[in-house]
């Protein structure tokens, strides 16, 4: 089961005012303990190495002209490359931050414009983007620095570490960096407009890691890995910050978030959390190989599987950024695996809420942090404040008075409810309720929730239904369910666009909605869907990174499909 047997104390590291004092008090505690790994060890750097290269890359962006403020852009994959380099650069009291790797060139432009970027780390597989952004103009790139080797106008990294200049003071560079210095930049997926940077400090993210660790309590020394994208404030909080910075954990670099779950037995994190959608094909695979019911097992059964998976030796577990179905997170509980769900956004350095390992309500994202303040607005919106609020939106003073009132409350631009515990509920984003042509209010969520919850074979769906008569639902289905359901049935084709088609599957999923209507209310109930022949990847046209709906492009790539539902 999951637990913290004996209370974990604090770090030093979490005493200290940067992120830079508290890296060099984790690297000065566990010299020989390795700190940033790939799967199969391919790559394994130590916490001193760690500290050696953050010297000697922060000399090589500090030959390069970077320093105190300056903002410098990374486009790589979840590599050592990117920790060691975002320390670096840390260290000389800049602004590292990271870039979306399935950007278009003028998404990248515009970045690089409104951070006002002179240095750009990348890799080999990303220069035709970046190259691409530099062209269309407008932005002051002047370098740009590869992790995996040597091309024609870059500088390797290996080259950029021996450049250190005459008199640089690598100490008196780091000790000079301020608690309210920026940290870092956060840009928003971007899906109703111009992404916003959100500009967080050190203080900003010392006071999310100390919120964080007193509510999830963790050994130090422990293992965790990096799979999320590093542009995503999820990653940077958790691999980066609380766990290497912070916490001197091994971390280990998965550069392929598909392959997460694979890699999970060898890691063996004792820290660790996903996405909803991870956890549900976590769940539909257990389904698959008849784990049904894990409460009809024995304990001993149900220890195999905690091992099997990888998770035996976490001490907790947690999810967030969409809404987890309940019945996810109930299975799971039965497991002896049981999931803290919270909630949080960008704008306050990443978790606001979480359920506390000991006194987890199901169906509720916990209590603030220590430091996070909650009210809920007259309209049913969750404003928010404390050190965790962001400085502001880069170069964008009008957009950060709309969003924080002069009292310092964040409009966080959710509904939610607050219990007589103080825990948080979201009922959904304010903009994203629909309101039927009968002038019902619906939360699209929860009905999405019911759909997916009610068949392994539904991946995502969407419900589609403001200033129309009736609700109605896009799906996709699961690869890994269709997989299943294919080799069940000996067929040879397991694709989405066979199976969309087939009358099985077609039923199938009718009953599937049916069963999720019987939980719905009248006007919330789907009345007509149809099975696209497709997938939807994170960071797509459909999801963003950590696979929240975009659904006004959705909207808009499937108006005819939608259309043909009200025909």
């Amino acid at each position: 089961m999951v637990t913290t047997a004996v209370p974990a104390a604090a770090p030093a590291a979490l005493e200290t005012t940067t992120l830079c004092h508290a890296f060099q008090v984790t690297a000065a505690e566990r010299p020989d303990q390795i700190a940033l790994r790939t799967p199969g060890d391919g790559t394994a750097i130590t916490y001193r190495d760690y500290a050696e290269r953050v010297r000697g890359i922060a000399g090589g962006l500090a030959s390069l002209g970077v320093g105190r403020g300056d903002t410098v852009a990374l486009m790589l994959v979840n590599r050592p490359e990117f920790n060691l380099v975002d320390t670096a650069a840390l260290h000389l009291g800049a602004v590292p931050f990271s870039i979306y790797n399935t950007s278009a060139p003028e998404q990248i432009q515009y970045l690089f414009s409104n951070a006002g970027a002179r240095v750009v780390v990348t890799e080999r597989a990303f220069l035709p983007q970046l190259r691409a952004a530099i062209r269309r103009g407008g932005v002051a790139i002047e370098r740009i620095v590869l992790v995996d080797g040597a091309e024609e106008e870059t500088i390797p990294l290996a080259a950029l570490e021996q450049r250190t200049p005459a008199g640089f003071d690598f100490e008196a560079a780091w000790r000079a960096v301020e608690p309210d210095d920026l940290l870092t930049l956060i840009y928003t997926s971007g899906t109703t407009g111009p992404p916003k940077g959100v500009q967080l400090t050190h203080a900003n993210m010392l006071a999310e890691v100390r919120g964080t660790f007193a509510r999830l309590p963790v050994h130090a020394g422990g293992r965790a890995m990096s799979f999320l994208p590093s542009a995503h404030v999820a990653d940077r909080w958790s691999a980066q910050y609380l766990f290497s910075h912070c916490l001197g954990f091994t971390v280990t670099c998965v550069a392929d978030m598909r392959t997460v779950v694979g890699h999970l037995p060898e890691v063996r994190p004792t820290a660790w959390g996903a996405v909803p959608r991870i956890w549900e094909k976590i769940k539909a695979a257990l389904e698959a190989q008849g784990v049904a019911d894990p409460e009809a097992l024995t304990e001993e059964q149900r220890s195999a599987i905690r091992a099997k998976l990888g998770l035996d030796q976490a001490e907790w577990l947690i999810v967030g950024a969409a809404p987890t179905p309940t019945e996810v997170l109930e299975y799971f509980a039965a497991l002896g695996l049981p999931i803290c769900e919270l909630w949080g956004m960008s704008e306050l350095s990443c978790c606001v809420t979480i359920n506390p390992p000991e006194r987890i309500k199901i169906g509720t994202c916990g209590p603030p942090i220590e430091g996070a303040e909650l009210r809920i607005a007259d309209d049913g919106e969750v404003l928010a404040r404390g050190p965790l609020l962001m400085a502001g939106y880069r170069n964008e003073p009008e957009k950060t008075a709309e969003a924080i009132d002069p009292d310092g409350w964040l409009r966080t631009g959710d509904i939610g409810e607050l219990d007589a515990d103080g825990y948080l509920k979201i009922v959904d984003r304010k903009k994203e309720l629909i309101i039927n042509a009968a002038g019902k209010n619906m939360s699209p969520a929860n009905i999405e929730s019911r759909l997916k919850a009610a068949s392994p074979l539904i991946g995502q769906c969407i419900c589609i239904g403001d200033r129309r008569p009736h609700n109605v639902a896009l799906i996709v289905l699961d690869p890994d369910a269709c997989a299943a359901h294919a080799r069940a049935r000996d067929l040879d084709d397991a694709s989405a666009a066979a199976l969309a088609a087939s009358d099985e599957v077609q039923t199938l999923v009718a009953q599937a909605i049916d069963e999720a209507n019987t939980h719905l209310s009248r006007t919330e109930q789907i009345k007509r869907f149809t099975i696209l022949p497709t997938d939807w990847l994170p960071d797509s046209d459909e999801l963003t990174p950590t696979m929240k709906l975009k659904r006004k492009p959705i909207a808009d790539k499937y108006a005819s499909e939608i259309e043909a539902l009200y025909a």
